[in-house]
């Protein structure tokens, strides 16, 4: 346990020391107060404003709220995935190539205990941020236009093991390729999962089996895909009528129910993922 936080706290101290977490606070914040702008003017247009749909009036309010937090969960899933991909994407073979993992990866610590803990340590400190910066938009998003989602807690949750899923992803990626070619590889992987994802929703809208099977594969394959339609789903999952009809089909997304084996899936497929890691540096030549 000694050696593992000693780990926690080299990887904190170079995230410092890159001054990684400044540029994310800097970015972050720019990020926010735009969320916060366009939210503002968005309900205030809403206000004013009438909808209807085939003669049916739509909640303007639920629908502005629902589609402006989902945009955020999407930025926000997506600046959680940068962060886990930059912090993780030059662990092994990067830094090997530096000579900096030589020194570090020897006795007590051990190889194992090394994996873990850089795991540990980026997934900390990328949920941290993910819940950080979706709580803020929750906040944004209820104080500009009074709207407050149906569940205010499972989409931060689901986002923040979508990101931990892509920093074991990435993990796993730097033990055998090169800094550049891993960072490139994840972040694709990572667009191709939310592209499958809408594939499968658009599957399901047309109705088109073939396209709902690519989803649910993709789904099962890159599960953090998964966790970002279970939380958008959980944001009006009380949302009833016509209006729960549209924001289900938001721009940013489909909505998905989470399954209930999607949680243990999560955390099985993170566990074979950091196991794959630690053999393949056990195997690694140094």
């Amino acid at each position: 346990m000694n050696g593992a936080g000693v780990i926690v706290r080299v990887t904190l101290r170079e995230c410092l020391r890159r001054r990684v977490l400044v540029v994310v606070a800097l970015l972050t914040v720019a990020f926010l107060a735009l969320y916060s702008v366009a939210t503002h003017f968005a309900f205030s247009a809403v206000n004013t404003a009438r909808v209807h749909q085939n003669g049916t009036l739509v909640d303007a309010n639920a629908l502005a709220g629902a589609t402006l937090l989902g945009l955020a969960m999407f930025a926000t899933l997506f600046l959680g995935a940068v962060l886990a991909v930059f912090l993780t994407f030059n662990v092994v073979r990067g830094d090997a190539e530096q000579g900096l993992l030589q020194p570090i990866v020897v006795r007590p610590i051990g190889r194992t205990v090394f994996v873990a803990a850089r795991l540990g340590a980026a997934c900390g400190l990328c949920a941290s941020y993910t819940a950080l910066v979706y709580g803020a938009s929750v906040v944004i998003t209820g104080l500009e236009g009074g709207w407050w989602p149906d569940s205010i807690v499972m989409p931060g949750v689901a986002l923040a093991a979508a990101v931990c899923i892509l920093a074991a992803i990435s993990l796993l990626g730097s033990v055998y390729l090169s800094t550049i070619a891993n960072g490139i590889a994840v972040l694709m992987i990572y667009g191709a999962g939310l592209v499958s994802g809408l594939l499968g929703q658009i599957g399901y809208s047309l109705p088109s089996e073939r396209l709902q099977q690519i989803g649910k594969v993709a789904s099962w394959a890159l599960p953090f895909d998964a966790l970002y339609q279970a939380g958008l789903h959980a944001l009006t999952a009380d949302t009833s009528g016509f209006t729960g009809v549209i924001v289900h089909l938001g721009p940013f997304g489909g909505a998905q129910g989470a399954g209930p084996l999607l949680g243990v899936w999560a955390v099985g497929y993170a566990t074979v993922v950091l196991a794959a890691t630690a053999v393949g540096l056990k195997r690694r030549d140094l």
